[in-house]
């Protein structure tokens, strides 16, 4: 099941990074698992590590209509700088995933998968059923509006 488990930690990250909040990614997470071993003990076991992660999609977005909502409205971009790296380096997980929740779907998704960087370009493309450029679209656009935020609430470090 889930290849030994060795990719349970990463199917609970990607619900994190969906919902931003740890109530919904561990409620998320539990129903892909139960959808899971009920398929099992039906005699039709997942073969399949994608089908998890497909699932825990459309679990987390169940889980995330509860609760606070982002509200819709214009989100100003930036250039990608040299400082992104270490700027996110100064993140708390829960800060990323509370930035990423907030996105319109299917946007959040293509960025959970982005930062979550676990899959091939042709598994990312079959989870989220989108095109090679519609995913470009969304992760440049998303990159570019996360450089806003991130330039608004942390500042680049300078070197003296």
């Amino acid at each position: 099941m889930l290849e030994t488990n060795e990719n349970l930690p990463q199917l609970y990250r990607f619900c994190f990074l969906m919902t931003g909040e740890q109530s919904k990614a561990k409620q998320a997470f539990q129903s892909t698992l139960r959808a899971a071993a009920a398929l099992s003990a039906k005699g039709e076991p997942v073969q399949d590590r994608l089908w998890f992660f497909r699932d825990a999609r459309w679990q987390s977005l169940i889980a995330s209509e509860s609760g606070l909502q982002a509200e819709p409205g214009f989100v100003e971009a930036a250039e990608l700088t040299a400082e992104s790296p270490a700027q996110i380096g100064q993140l708390l997980p829960e800060q990323l995933a509370v930035w990423i929740s907030g996105a319109p779907e299917p946007q959040r998704s293509a960025l959970a998968i982005y930062y979550l960087d676990e899959f091939s370009l042709g598994d990312t493309l079959s989870m989220l059923e989108l095109k090679a450029n519609e995913f470009s679209e969304m992760v440049e656009s998303g990159r570019r509006q996360f450089q806003a935020w991130l330039d608004a609430t942390t500042p680049p470090p300078y070197e003296a």
